[in-house]
């Protein structure tokens, strides 16, 4: 992350998801708890509907609104690990965003402090939405993560080339991105993520239509704890919000991983 006995998963996917998930985010603190801190320690977490902003058809979103999961993800155009997790949350969404199982929508999170050519880099890909509608944003969205080195390395004279590449007025996009006009409502997609408690990308909020049971919580802490999944001060990387319908990911984790717990809310 930027800067900052399963009940229904098989043995093979949570081996799978641990082989690769101990490389990018062992701590090792979690050793040191016994299994009843674990279980309270993994069901701390202050996400919930009142702290959500809800989905809305203002969302630019793949799928549908109706779906039984939506994946809300707040990312950074130029965080590397951002680019990574871009995959992974199209490997999941081509998995289940069928049948009105998972949708998935984007949220602009620009790291400012690190990031500085982020923000416009967002307001960019309204501007491709403006021009182009719901499915030209994303196709540009793709293209810059594609081709930007990451960690502010994107030369923003790409920009209007990507504009071209995915079909716009070129022209038309020049005049939108010098405007400044959607500077506000990426700063709106940001507030919504700081309310929820977002502190680095990428970040994920996964909206369910009702709320989880006690052994579906089971069976998410049995992912963390089974894998490994804290952050160095030992905080959970998968948490269950308090009123149970907002389960929030925390970092680039692995697609096995990722899966799994779709797999879990969406049976």
């Amino acid at each position: 992350m930027e800067k900052k006995t399963n009940l229904y998963i098989p043995i093979a996917i949570l081996l799978a998801g641990f082989l690769v998930a101990v490389g990018i985010y062992l701590s090792g603190g979690s050793r040191n708890l016994n299994d009843a801190d674990l279980a309270k320690k993994n069901e701390v977490e202050t996400t919930s509907t009142d702290t959500f902003k809800q989905v809305s058809k203002d969302d630019h979103i793949l799928g549908s609104i109706d779906a039984k999961a939506i994946i809300v993800e707040y990312s950074d155009t130029e965080c590397s690990f951002c680019k990574r997790f871009q995959t992974t949350l199209q490997g999941v969404f081509d998995t289940y965003g069928k049948d009105n199982k998972v949708a998935w929508v984007y949220r602009h999170f620009p790291l400012d402090s690190i990031h500085s050519k982020a923000r416009k880099e967002a307001e960019a890909t309204e501007c491709a939405n403006e021009l182009g509608g719901n499915n030209v944003f994303w196709k540009y969205l793709d293209m810059i993560y594609a081709n930007t080195p990451s960690n502010n390395g994107l030369d923003p004279a790409k920009l209007p080339e990507f504009a071209k590449k995915v079909g716009l007025d070129v022209a038309k996009f020049n005049t939108c991105l010098s405007s400044g006009k959607y500077a506000s409502d990426v700063e709106a997609d940001f507030q919504s993520g700081v309310k929820m408690g977002v502190r680095g990308t990428p970040f994920t909020a996964i909206s369910l239509k009702t709320a989880v049971k006690d052994d579906v919580v089971k069976a998410i802490n049995d992912i963390v704890t089974k894998n490994g999944l804290y952050d160095q001060q030992n905080n959970p990387l998968i948490k269950v919000g308090v009123d149970k319908k907002i389960v929030t990911t925390n970092g680039a984790l692995p697609i096995e991983i990722m899966k799994a717990l779709v797999e879990i809310l969406v049976k």
